[in-house]
């Protein structure tokens, strides 16, 4: 197996090329195949001159032939490499200063995957002593790093700075090894306080020899071959010697389905499955290292995760630290990623993911540890508007009006209830097995409805209703077909006309988003009390007071209803009253309202069609304990709704407003009159599943519409006509 060693510095002057080059060249002597690669952009030219060597190809030149050397290896030994013994070949990254735009990381790393697919012991890069995206792609190729340290503060400085980038880049430790170079320099700091001051181990110490050093140099041959018999030489011929002797020094990149897993795991049998039945092995097989790969992530995940708990202390954080405190918060994460990075390594027998695989387990635990879990990234996502969380296994979304399943999961039932226990715990909101739900709104005005076991069956489960940080605008809805134009203006209409009106629809429907833009159609002028459970309406009028209802506390004291609520608010002398939704006996408090002078005020209700509506405000009203005979409660409702906007998410996932219906008054003793004055008509569905139909007006002009007339309001009716 190829070893590739990158030796680097963020400080100049240290020796490293010197290092690197000799390395090589005593390694070669040992009869180890070795390809020296100077990656060196800010002293390009460096290792050819200390060989005497005039390169008339690179690395630039290679990746320009990319497509014909893959298929020749051959090509390589012939018309690029430069033989500096049998066994050492020698590439410079480039051979003038302008060809180096032409290297990316991408095509860098390419190459040395493919020069690692050679017969080569070992790949020796002088890595530069700039970190670039080219550097990071070369560490992510090595199985060692090797950092070159003179005796001095600066240089102490330069490494220790080096060694925290890395960490932070998810680089482990582990494969971060020191070469402390002129460590006799007379002033210098000693090796043992060197070896006290960095967390990694010093595996070679070389001494300073500047006369025999600048002599190699100026004749252009290297030290190891001009003075053999220097102390310098000696303890280069040892580093080569226990590079080549030492596996435990180097740190190897498997996949995760070849990740070394520790104890009886490695014993566990792949479960039988219905492929069996069926003779298809090799769909089996497939599946059974699916399988695998997954359950060696989740168990290396779970061992990592408790081992950061444990380093960390973490279950002695309390719960606002952990979602109140960003500066704290920031902290805490680079902290974890440092501790992290080591701990993959140890967990897995030495053995180092990728550099993208490793940031990605890394990210998932932090987000464990430290955040919502699997949830970070879907309520980053601005195109989910539900996470739905049904146990541990499950995570579902809605995207575009259609749910799916995704492929986020928990390690454990545990980890969910934490990480409900963490979205509740800013809010001032508990969950426990005395009070096994809650609903609350998080700082952006998501819904959030946790239930927890022994309510929930089949273990915690938690959804979340995000919302846009922009408010839909009513243009909005019209291009994305909810509704036509003519609707549009008609709404627009009726709420500057102060017309009472109930927009319904079933869950998901987008009714609060309707509220929301009808509202947005009020006059400045006017003064607005909104009422809710959850506050999630938005409205941009500035004379606006919104009011929530009020949980019981532990004690099962302190609740405030939205009917309480509703009373207060007719003594704060509102203009307009805008109730979330009802949902019980306020709705009786609201229709009276709306009977004794406070027109305009509108609110939410669930109900399957407009027909529904008066029938789910008859049950609210009669579950009030008002005794009132059916026929009153049905002239109460005819007087104070003037309009019902249903609206409805139909098979395709969009939502649309099917109907917005006039409510025109007691047809007979009994029953209230309705009146159709837009409609959606469905006319098929396409071969994607998309519904076909328009909005088409019903021909039906509201009896109101003279009184918009009179107070002024400009609206054609030819918006009515058929």
């Amino acid at each position: 197996m190829t070893k590739t060693i990158t030796f680097f510095s963020t400080k100049g002057g240290v020796g490293k090329t010197t290092l690197a080059l000799n390395t090589a060249i005593s390694l070669s002597r040992k009869n180890k195949k070795v390809l020296l690669l100077e990656m060196d952009f800010g002293a390009p030219f460096d290792m050819s001159k200390m060989c005497n060597l005039k390169p008339k190809a690179s690395l630039v030149d290679i990746i320009h032939d990319w497509s014909a050397i893959k298929d020749n290896k051959e090509l390589l030994k012939g018309n690029f490499l430069i033989a500096i013994n049998p066994f050492l070949d020698f590439l410079p990254s480039i051979l003038s200063l302008r060809s180096a735009g032409s290297l990316t990381a991408a095509n860098v790393a390419e190459a040395l995957g493919f020069f690692k697919a050679l017969e080569y012991d070992f790949i020796i890069i002088d890595g530069g002593k700039n970190i670039s995206d080219i550097t990071v792609n070369i560490f992510d190729k090595s199985n060692l790093i090797l950092l070159v340290i003179n005796p001095d503060v600066l240089s102490l400085y330069q490494t220790e700075l080096t060694l925290e980038a890395l960490e932070i880049m998810t680089f482990p430790l582990s494969m971060v090894k020191g070469i402390l170079n002129r460590f006799e320099s007379k002033g210098g700091v000693s090796s043992s306080e060197i070896k006290a001051l960095l967390p990694i181990d010093i595996i070679s110490q070389v001494p300073s020899d500047g006369k025999a050093a600048g002599l190699a140099l100026n004749m252009g041959i290297p030290i190891i071959i001009d003075t053999p018999d220097s102390k310098i030489t000696s303890a280069i011929d040892a580093l080569a010697v226990l590079l080549a002797t030492r596996e435990d020094i180097f740190v190897f990149q498997k996949s995760l389905a070849e990740m070394v897993v520790r104890g009886d795991e490695m014993a566990q049998k792949p479960k039988v499955d219905f492929w069996t039945d069926l003779g298809m092995s090799e769909q089996k097989n497939e599946k059974v290292k699916i399988d695998k790969e997954t359950d060696n992530v989740i168990k290396l995940k779970k061992r990592a995760h408790l081992k950061l708990i444990e380093e960390m202390n973490l279950k002695r954080l309390p719960l606002d630290t952990l979602t109140t405190d960003v500066e704290q918060m920031h902290k805490l994460k680079e902290q974890a990623e440092k501790i992290l990075s080591n701990i993959l390594t140890r967990e897995i027998d030495g053995i180092a993911a990728s550099l993208e695989m490793r940031r990605q387990i890394i990210k998932e635990i932090i987000d464990e540890a430290l955040g919502l879990g699997p949830l970070e990234d879907l309520l980053r996502d601005a195109t989910i508007t539900e996470v739905m969380v049904n146990n541990k296994d499950q995570v579902y979304i809605e995207r575009a009006g259609k749910i799916t399943l995704t492929d986020k999961h928990f390690t454990t039932d545990e980890q969910v209830k934490i990480v409900i226990e963490r979205i509740l715990a800013p809010l001032g909101r508990r969950i426990d097995e005395s009070s096994p739900y809650v609903d609350a709104r998080l700082p952006d005005g998501s819904r959030v409805n946790a239930i927890i076991p022994p309510l929930a069956l089949t273990g915690p489960s938690l959804t979340i209703r995000k919302f846009r940080k922009e408010r839909f605008s009513i243009k909005e809805l019209v291009g994305l077909k909810s509704l036509s134009n003519s609707m549009a203006d008609f709404l627009k209409a009726c709420v500057v006309g102060r017309k009472n009106i109930m927009v319904s629809g079933g869950t998901g429907s987008g009714k609060t988003t309707f509220l929301n833009i009808l509202s947005l159609f009020i006059p400045d002028r006017e003064r607005i009390i909104t009422i809710e459970d959850s506050a999630e309406l938005k409205l941009d009028q500035d004379h606006w007071i919104r009011l929530e209802s009020k949980p019981p506390n532990i004690e099962g004291k302190g609740a405030v209803t939205i009917r309480e609520l509703f009373r207060n608010t007719l003594r704060m002398r509102p203009d307009r009253i805008i109730v979330g939704e009802c949902r019980s006996i306020e709705a009786l408090d609201m229709l009276q309202a709306m009977n004794t002078g406070h027109d305009g005020s509108m609110s939410t209700l669930h109900a399957n069609s407009t027909h529904d509506v008066l029938i789910r405000l008859d049950s609210m009203i009669l579950m009030s304990g008002v005794e009132l005979p059916i026929r009153a409660i049905r002239e109460m409702i005819a007087s104070a709704l003037d309009l019902i906007v249903h609206t409805a998410r139909l098979s395709d996932g969009t939502r649309r407003v099917l109907a917005i219906t006039e409510i025109t008054g007691m047809v007979d003793e009994m029953h209230v009159g309705l009146k159709d004055i837009f409609s959606f008509v469905q006319s098929g569905v396409d071969k994607d599943g998309s519904i076909i139909g328009e909005f088409k007006p019903t021909g039906y002009i509201p009896s109101f519409f003279p009184d918009m007339k009179m107070q002024g309001i400009l609206l054609s009716e030819d918006i009515f006509k058929v």
